[in-house]
């Protein structure tokens, strides 16, 4: 029913500038805002909207997944936009926050940021 349809996803921000700011500056996304919602535009089409709310709560979860195809060259260009790699128990993660799984079917080579709301953000490879 849905086949067709073209998705896309959403997640709240406490601050729409300061989002925009990071998405588009910091990330170097393509931004549009409308109607007080910011429109993230990803490459092959997709889209996510950042939506305000004043009651924001950070998901606890990846609310958005980057894939790469070199982690390290896309974590130390991120570190040097002075993004700050989060660090999770239960995951072995080298000194620059990329979690290594010791077998490829364990997972994908991942590093988990957050945006300016909190939300969590990775880049992985594949």
């Amino acid at each position: 029913m849905l086949k067709d349809s073209h998705a896309f996803s959403g997640f709240s921000s406490n601050d729409i500038t300061k989002s925009r700011e990071f998405y588009a500056t910091t990330l170097g996304l393509e931004v549009t805002e409308a109607m007080g919602l910011l429109t993230l535009h990803l490459a092959g089409g997709a889209r996510v909207i950042i939506y305000p709310k004043d009651d924001h709560e950070p998901a606890a979860f990846t609310v958005l997944n980057f894939p790469v195809e070199d982690i390290a060259a896309a974590v130390d260009g991120l570190a040097q936009a002075g993004i700050r790699f989060e660090r999770y128990d239960g995951f072995e993660q080298d000194e620059r926050g990329i979690a290594r799984p010791p077998h490829s079917e364990d997972g994908p080579l991942i590093a988990w940021f957050k945006d300016p709301a909190g939300n969590i953000l990775s880049v992985l490879q594949e």
